[in-house]
């Protein structure tokens, strides 16, 4: 994710770092390209006595942009929701926490393990990563044991509430208590739930390739529709016009999975290093990770 400081809105228009124009730049050479070639054959274009309009185009533009709009208003909608379970995770995690120091303080540091294995099988599960050194961190010699589970995610879990099973059964923690404990263990639940149908549920392939092709037609065809009336200036506005749909079209397939690397993901690292100083804070630990900064470019991962 992209964390700026506010910057004076003249400074804003040149910044290159957070924007998706280094991921479009290519395709916007070859528009340019495509512009110089449609001014290069404009008088060969006219004696074919076929000639594109802008009208068209301006139907067709104004179409686009509201089925591009729409669809970065659900990728967006996918983006925010992903970002409320993340912030749901850090809230469930402080609470079990809390009250597990409040029935039994001696199994804060094994439930403390627990939480920030959980956390970060979820990180890697979501970006198909190796979770093995992390987790190694955390559960020592039972990571291996985790790893061979279809879902560790979900066994990690599953560790917390029978260590919760075996506090009822032993009579140290009340029926009241038990029910109040197992439903914040259910809040990891509907996090991994939600996270585990955000990753799995993209968006209609059909309806995403449609808007593709579509905008990648308008772009091709666009300067020799703007040749005839607009001539040397086609190149400028042929690009402009194209920057803005190619824009709007990347940066709503980066919001569609919000769980990656890409400059518009979530900073799913460093949330799990701030869950881990939350939960060694409340164990009264002195040495703590460092709060994430983002680097020189920004970037937040």
């Amino acid at each position: 994710m992209i964390i700026r400081p506010h910057a004076h809105w003249f400074v804003r228009l040149f910044s290159w770092h957070g924007s998706v124009l280094s991921g479009i730049l290519f395709r916007l050479g070859l528009n340019l390209l495509m512009s110089v070639v449609a001014i290069f054959c404009l008088d060969w274009y006219e004696t074919l006595g076929v000639k594109l309009t802008l009208a068209p185009f301006s139907l067709l533009g104004v179409s686009i942009a509201i089925f591009l709009g729409f669809r970065n208003s659900v990728c967006y909608a996918r983006f925010t929701e992903a970002r409320l379970f993340w912030g749901g995770l850090l809230i469930a995690c402080r609470t079990i926490l809390r009250q597990v120091h409040a029935i039994s303080p001696a199994d804060a540091p094994r439930i403390t393990a627990l939480l920030m294995a959980f956390c970060y099988s979820l990180k890697h599960q979501l970006r198909k990563t190796d979770p093995r050194k992390d987790l190694q961190r955390y559960l020592g010699d039972e990571t291996d044991d985790v790893l061979r589970r279809r879902a560790p995610t979900n066994v990690i879990e599953m560790k917390i509430s029978r260590w919760l099973g075996e506090q009822r059964r032993s009579g140290a923690v009340s029926d009241i208590v038990f029910t109040q404990l197992d439903d914040s263990i259910h809040q990891l639940s509907q996090v991994l739930g939600g996270c585990e149908r955000l990753a799995s549920m993209p968006l209609p392939f059909a309806y995403g390739l449609l808007l593709h092709r579509t905008v990648y037609l308008f772009c091709t065809l666009l300067p020799f529709a703007l040749v005839p009336d607009l001539h040397y200036m086609t190149p400028l506005v042929s690009v402009f016009i194209s920057y803005t749909f190619l824009s709007l079209d990347t940066l709503a397939e980066e919001l569609e999975m919000p769980f990656g690397y890409a400059n518009n993901h979530l900073p799913m690292d460093a949330m799990c290093t701030n869950i881990e100083i939350n939960l060694l804070e409340m164990n009264n630990q002195r040495e703590l990770p460092e709060t994430p900064v983002p680097d020189r470019h920004y970037r937040l991962t």
